[in-house]
């Protein structure tokens, strides 16, 4: 049996050699091939994983380094499974280097000094996302520093039912802290409670918390801080019809402070672009559900671009990395680590990272049903919860084993003496079908745990001052908003993104064939219709009726999805104080008007000669105003309806029946209407659209159409002006009247 061992290890040495010097027969190879060998005995230490690690795309000098690097990393690592093959041992150094594990695996125990030494994985070096490009370090910009402290935050919402409200607990008693330089992780299961800690921390909530103190240098929040805090949401809210160097520059034209020129901030937009490595996508469209656009690594780049773009003092992400595959999350959590090594506060929610990931975290929370479960160095979280008896069984990531205890599941964990002497005893309430804790003992147990060992020595922490000027402290507490653009730059910028953003839709292919068939079809129905007699004029009255309905009819419709579309962008800029919400609703609407005013030209162009209306100068571009006086004022109750409603299904109802109610009143179907009734005809646009037209098509012939009388047209075109005014007015006080989710 020994001369069986003995003649495996050869064979597999005799391999190893081969192996090496087949490699060494490589020139290249020669000058790095010693690189990568470890110190003590074999074991991988920090400076030569790194090493190890360092021959990855984008480092180094080109194709041919990369070869070199790679080559020079296989040989260190054959030297290194050389070194440990007699004794055995490599295979278990290789698997817990690899795992980077804190704890004891079962069978045997890794010393104290080898657990310091195994984490394979620097701060420095990482394999490159290969759609990133190389990675440029972060620069180093002086900015405010701001120690975030939170204690015994408590959250509660109030579920409204048929009769009776009821109180629900989200968040309960959460203390901790993070100071400039650290990354500090929220951790914990679906429902935990993650996102409305974040939303809390970040001033993105109107609610204020049950109990508790949120603290940002000593002092609370205050509209200053808008300006100092980045906030990356979960979903990417992105314009998807604009580049992603477009989407950086208004962003940097928006926020950043006015001492800033406008070339400086292109500049600025520019830089952040080569920082998160972007620069190979950067006139590719950011894209969406129905338009290609940039992968989701780099849109999720993009907007964490948006945020740090203003140099922030605190960053706020909620799961940067969900969705995302491993290699660009761990770019992702890389890039926070340089964003705080710049002397920034970094806060992030993360579901289930891997273990690479969790190694990134400098702090980290554990959060189970509202409950704080942990505070403390990412580091030595195992060792917490191996210390009040809770370790695996095997092999784990360090992050899935946290998480399985904060949901109750204690397969392959071992448990305390204290929980499995409740089960042993019989205890109905602690025991499970399978003769094991329940999962809300277990958490009981969990945090009363950390209230008893851990919880007031943090509290205590964080009663000490920390170590800033008074006038840093005092400088957070200014109420004072700061804009980065005044109000015109606002307007300007705003409108041409509107522009930028909106030119795809309007001018889509469908769009434009809907507006000319419809056009065809009226021309070739009413083709080169006649006014000699009664009879065919009230034939063609009932073309300028279709004209006067069609583009009522048209512009509502389109104008509804305007706000409710927008909510979510809305939400987020005005959370920022990107901009003055005047500024916004004046260039929405405005940006709207050159694109809303081409299709009708066409239309009437092909409709107007086709029906044979009449032909003159004058006539001609007098009906072209009052069509597009008619759009505009359509187009602001539209405006008003999605506004007030902000929900797509009951803004078309609504919609609907109001626009089905201004056609019947409006003079052609009903002449003579009831008293009662009668005022609703003034309420139409329609009904004022249509009197001008007949107003420009007959005056010359006949005072009376269908019943209407046609007099000078000013009481007409004075109430379609008073309508696209007062409808933009209502649908401007319900957006300042809507509550934003972000509480802007």
């Amino acid at each position: 049996m020994e001369k069986a061992n003995t003649s495996l290890v050869r064979t597999k040495s005799d391999q190893l050699v081969e192996s090496m010097v087949a490699a060494l027969k490589s020139p290249a190879s020669s000058d790095h091939s010693a690189n990568g060998v470890a110190e003590g005995g074999g074991t991988l230490s920090r400076k030569s994983s790194r090493r190890l690690t360092g021959a990855s795309p984008g480092r180094g000098g080109g194709k041919n380094a990369h070869i070199r690097k790679s080559r020079s990393a296989q040989i260190s690592q054959m030297k290194l499974e050389l070194d440990d093959v007699s004794s055995g041992a490599a295979l278990s150094r290789a698997s817990s280097a690899s795992l980077g594990l804190s704890f004891s695996f079962t069978g045997f125990t890794m010393p104290p000094e080898e657990i310091a030494d195994s984490k394979p994985f620097s701060d420095d070096d990482i394999p490159e996302d290969i759609e990133a490009g190389p990675r440029t370090k972060f620069q180093t910009e002086p900015t405010l520093p701001i120690y975030l402290k939170f204690t015994d935050v408590a959250y509660k919402i109030v579920i409204k039912g048929m009769t009776t409200s009821v109180e629900k607990d989200i968040l309960n008693g959460i203390t901790g802290s993070v100071n400039p330089g650290e990354v500090l992780a929220l951790m914990g299961p679906s429902g935990s409670g993650k996102t409305t800690l974040l939303n809390l921390l970040g001033g993105r909530l109107s609610q204020p918390i049950s109990g508790g103190s949120i603290t940002y240098n000593d002092q609370p929040y205050s509209k200053f801080l808008k300006s100092r805090i980045g906030f990356v949401t979960q979903d990417d809210v992105l314009f998807p019809h604009l580049t992603v160097k477009e989407t950086l520059t208004y962003a940097a034209r928006l926020r950043l402070p006015k001492t800033f020129t406008k070339e400086q901030k292109e500049k600025r937009a520019l830089d952040v672009i080569y920082e998160l490595g972007l620069e190979r996508c950067q006139d590719t469209m950011i894209g969406g559900s129905f338009v290609r656009g940039v992968s989701g690594g780099e849109r999720k780049r993009v907007c964490i671009g948006n945020e740090i773009i203003i140099n922030p003092s605190l960053l706020f992400l909620d799961e940067p990395t969900s969705g995302l595959d491993s290699t660009t999350a761990l770019r992702i959590v890389q890039m926070l680590q340089d964003i705080a090594e710049a002397g920034k506060t970094v806060v992030t929610t993360i579901h289930q990272p891997s273990s690479r990931l969790f190694h990134k975290f400098d702090k980290l929370i554990l959060l189970g049903k509202g409950s704080l479960l942990y505070f403390g160095k990412a580091s030595e979280a195992m060792n917490y919860f191996q210390s009040v008896g809770c370790s695996p069984l095997i092999s784990m990531n360090p992050a899935e084993f946290l998480l399985d205890l904060a949901n109750g599941n204690i397969n392959d964990v071992s448990l305390p003496s204290e929980l499995e002497d409740k089960v042993q005893m019989g205890n109905a309430e602690a025991e499970t079908h399978s003769g094991k804790p329940s999962p809300a003992v277990l958490h009981e147990y969990l945090v009363e745990a950390y209230e008893t060992r851990v919880a007031e020595t943090e509290k205590k922490r964080l009663m000490v001052p920390i170590p800033l000027d008074e006038a840093l402290k005092t400088k957070v507490s200014s109420h004072k908003r700061q804009w980065g653009a005044s109000w015109d730059e606002q307007y300007s910028i705003l409108f041409w993104r509107g522009i930028k953003e909106r030119r795809h839709d309007y001018f889509s292919w469908l769009r434009i064939t809907q507006v000319l068939s419809t056009a065809v079809i009226l021309g070739l129905l009413w083709w080169q219709s006649d006014t000699k007699n009664p009879k065919d004029l009230q034939d063609q009255a009932g073309l300028l009726f279709f004209i006067a309905v069609f583009w009522g009819f048209f512009p509502v419709f389109t104008a509804i999805f305007t706000f409710p579309q927008e909510r979510a962008m809305l939400s987020k800029e005005r959370a920022a104080d990107m901009y003055r919400l005047s500024a916004y609703f004046l260039a929405r609407t405005t940006s709207d008007l050159p694109l809303d005013l081409i299709l009708p030209v066409l239309f009437l162009l092909v409709v107007y000669f086709m029906a044979g209306l009449r032909l003159s100068v004058a006539p001609f571009f007098l009906t072209i105003l009052t069509v597009f006086l008619c759009i505009v004022a359509a187009q602001g109750l539209g405006l008003a309806i999605g506004a007030t409603l902000m929900d797509l299904k009951r803004a078309t109802t609504l919609a609907s029946v109001t626009v089905m109610t201004f056609m019947l009143a409006g003079g052609f179907f009903v002449q003579r209407v009831p008293v009662f009734f009668s005022w609703i005809r003034y309420m139409s646009f329609n009904y004022h659209t249509y009197k001008l037209l007949l107003k420009v098509q007959y005056e010359h012939i006949t005072p009376t159409v269908n019943g209407i009388r046609i007099d000078n047209g000013t009481t007409e075109v004075a109430a379609l002006i008073a309508m696209v005014f007062s409808y933009r007015f209502l649908a401007y006080l319900s957006l300042r009247r809507m509550k934003l989710q972000s509480g802007a």
